[in-house]
């Protein structure tokens, strides 16, 4: 009778014994979750959906953060109110979606996604000729819904009002084993929608869970349906992937999985090269280092840093071949960007950030006269300095430089004017060394190596002392 009791609480029955039909209800001396770390909005949504008659469930990746102990950055809501219902009741409701149709509730900034239980795909519904499902607005009840979810510890419940979770494929198990996977037949499930793959990537680095091998075993096989999804979507979940905390883990499983191929194909090339390998590395650890820290973070500056030495191999090319050194860099800006704008729909504006850092890069290489003062000018001027301090820590190039426009960065009127007068003074012609000045707080010293001045403000907007790009 205790074993049953057990065996019921944590969900551990195996898949065959498992009736999905009904949920294992957990209540809050089970799940344990903490109802303060729970967004008032999502609250409001659920009660508010209650009160008129529905039924409304905090669901998804908001349940499983919540189980970890976690505060979820996002609410979504599940409810079996259709669309049309839900926006009558909230007075910023707009109905989004061609795939399925799902709300966007509105409180100020705050944006709650609430959609209507899916039921069973129907085997008419709209597919590719891979299988992909192009449209599926058929609603249905909580079990099918929970069904049509990827993966269990993705397919849970939560009522704010009784503080029930409800559990329908052993979700509470698996986040208790750190085991992700995959509801239903992995192959079905990915040829359906191939994101299913990039975002088994995406919570195995994140979560730090393990892959059940059936959901795993597929994957390189199927990889190459990816390319068959809308470029937007994939943009969409590689930014996800990027900005998770934990983006250098990603792309790794990305690259075991072989999913990275059409996404970022020249990573292999860069990672296997000791300087690239180096350099990705460092903007990664910076990228992450600032997320798990609170500071937000730009994706223009990560995406320059990943395409940096494609960037850079197409430049010296473009030199060899008889370019000057400033319209070959923005040929190769211009290569980069058109190839992959085809395969990740980059943004305009992540675009423009992108090219913004690269083309200060030889600017960095003119330390003489006004040009110093009018690059400390430039909108984007942090960012492309964290950038250079990236290529100084990883050995690109000299040291030296980012140490330079350290001291000019951080220095008063006089001290610039020193470093530039040195700076023009031909090189052994004996001028006095200028004496460093004290180090004023708030600052990154390029010295020290492993990318301190990326993580301490570029790739996600700094300090805001020189209005970066957020």
């Amino acid at each position: 009778m205790i074993k049953k009791l057990i065996r019921k609480i944590l969900g551990t029955k195996s898949k065959a014994e498992r009736d999905t039909s009904a949920p294992v209800v957990l209540g809050p001396d089970a799940h344990g979750i903490d109802p303060r770390l729970l967004s008032n909005n999502a609250v409001r949504v659920t009660s508010t959906l209650q009160e008129a008659g529905f039924e409304a469930f905090v669901v998804g990746g908001a349940v499983r953060d919540l189980l970890l102990g976690v505060k979820p950055k996002d609410f979504d809501i599940a409810t079996n109110a259709t669309p049309e219902q839900v926006r009558k009741l909230f007075r910023r409701a707009f109905i989004i979606g061609k795939r399925f149709q799902i709300v966007h509730v509105m409180f100020g900034q705050d944006l709650l996604e609430v959609t209507t239980f899916r039921g069973t795909s129907s085997d008419n519904a709209p597919k590719d000729e891979h299988g992909r499902v192009l449209r599926d607005n058929t609603f249905g009840s909580q079990a099918e819904d929970a069904a049509r979810r990827d993966f269990t510890i993705n397919a849970m419940y939560y009522n704010p009002a009784n503080q029930q979770v409800l559990d329908y494929h052993g979700g509470i198990a698996d986040i208790r084993a750190k085991t992700l996977r995959i509801i239903g037949q992995p192959e079905t499930r990915y040829r359906e929608d191939p994101v299913r793959m990039l975002r088994v990537v995406r919570f195995a680095a994140k979560l730090k869970f393990e892959i059940e091998p059936h959901t795993g075993a597929p994957i390189k096989v199927m990889a190459p349906l990816i390319n068959n999804v809308p470029a937007a979507r994939i943009f969409d979940e590689m930014l996800k992937l990027l900005m998770s905390g934990h983006a250098l883990a990603c792309l790794q499983q990305l690259r075991t999985q072989g999913l990275h191929h059409g996404l970022l194909p020249l990573l292999d090339v860069v990672l296997e090269q000791p300087l690239g390998a180096k350099f990705v590395t460092l903007a990664l650890d910076s990228t992450d280092a600032r997320i798990h820290a609170g500071k937000t973070a730009s994706p223009g500056f990560l995406f320059a840093s990943l395409l940096w030495h494609q960037v850079l191999e197409k430049w010296e090319a473009y030199r060899a071949s008889g370019e000057q050194t400033i319209p070959a860099l923005h040929l190769a800006a211009d290569d980069v960007l058109e190839s992959q704008t085809e395969k990740l729909a980059l943004q305009r504006k992540i675009g423009s950030d992108m090219r913004d850092i690269w083309a200060m890069q030889p600017r960095f290489e003119r330390r003489v006269g006004k040009a110093p003062y009018k690059l400390l000018e430039h909108l984007r001027f942090r960012a492309g300095y964290d950038f250079l301090l990236l290529r100084c820590a990883s050995g690109e190039i000299d040291a030296e430089i980012g140490e330079w426009w350290t001291a000019f960065y951080e220095g008063d009127e006089a001290e610039r004017e020193q470093l530039v007068t040195a700076a023009s003074q031909p090189a052994g012609s004996g001028g006095a060394k200028r004496k460093r000045g004290p180090r004023r707080g708030g600052r990154n010293r390029s010295g020290k190596g492993g990318g301190e001045g990326a993580e301490g403000g570029s790739n996600a907007g700094g300090d805001g002392s020189h209005g970066e790009h957020d």
